[in-house]
């Protein structure tokens, strides 16, 4: 089945620079949509985003800055029915240790820039007569993990807006969805490891009695890709009955139901 809906369209794509965001990026490039790859300048110079794309630095943490942003790419490249939010941090460390700048960052980004993010795209889209927006968030905004409640909460936290969005937004056409991955290879993933290369990845598959972490059935890790294929999917005309589902995308680590 090919998936339709692409051809012509004008998306916006937060957090290009990263692993993920670049292979959706990518995707929707290659499904046929006009792509504006977004990202803080520093990360964009570092990982340019895929040929054809087009770049513009934006930090989410500036609601002002993202609704400039957002009527600057309908002025000059049409109308936007396409969004994906997928601009996110990760914190690593016990939550009794955290400081609370480390908080107030993780919230900042992951909670309050998907605000900004999907407040604008949603007003674009609705007022463009209807679309479809992604938000790339976590499994571990449904299962708690030992060193990571920062990350865990700022993603709950949007994974619950995302899903009341799509309630607001769904009588005016705009259907609103999560893709929660798990372990995925990208450098946030890899960065967290202690061990090197395959030892590493061997670990995240075979899980931590200890930590309460269960390993992942399918015995593999996750690519950027198979994420990007996901939303891809969500973002599609196939579908288009498909609205405030959070969909995981885990191997099935979360055993989820």
């Amino acid at each position: 089945m090919r998936l339709t809906g692409f051809e012509g369209k004008t998306a916006i794509v937060t957090g290009a620079a990263g692993g993920i965001g670049q292979a959706i990026t990518r995707s929707l490039l290659e499904a046929g949509a006009r792509v504006v790859a977004t990202d803080l300048a520093t990360a964009l110079t570092a990982s340019p985003p895929p040929a054809g794309a087009i770049a513009h630095a934006l930090d989410i943490r500036d609601g002002a800055a993202v609704e400039a942003q957002v009527a600057g790419v309908e002025a000059a490249h049409g109308p936007v029915t396409l969004g994906v939010h997928a601009a996110g941090v990760l914190s690593i460390g016990p939550l009794l240790e955290l400081s609370s700048e480390e908080w107030d960052r993780m919230i900042g980004v992951n909670a309050t820039g998907t605000f900004h993010a999907t407040r604008a795209l949603g007003r674009a889209i609705a007022r463009n007569g209807g679309g479809a927006l992604v938000a790339v968030s976590s499994n571990a905004a449904g299962i708690p993990r030992r060193n990571m409640g920062a990350y865990a909460a700022s993603k709950a936290a949007a994974t619950m807006l995302i899903r009341c969005l799509g309630l607001e937004l769904a009588a005016e056409g705009v259907r609103c969805n999560i893709v929660a991955p798990g372990s995925t290879l990208t450098p946030m993933q890899t960065g967290m490891w202690t061990e090197d290369g395959g030892a590493g990845e061997r670990a995240v598959i075979e899980g931590n009695l200890e930590h309460f972490r269960t390993g992942i059935p399918l015995k593999k890790l996750a690519t950027p890709e198979d994420i990007a294929g996901a939303v891809l999917f969500l973002l599609s005309d196939q579908a288009g009955h498909v609205t405030m589902a959070d969909l995981y995308v885990d191997g099935g680590a979360t055993l989820r139901a």
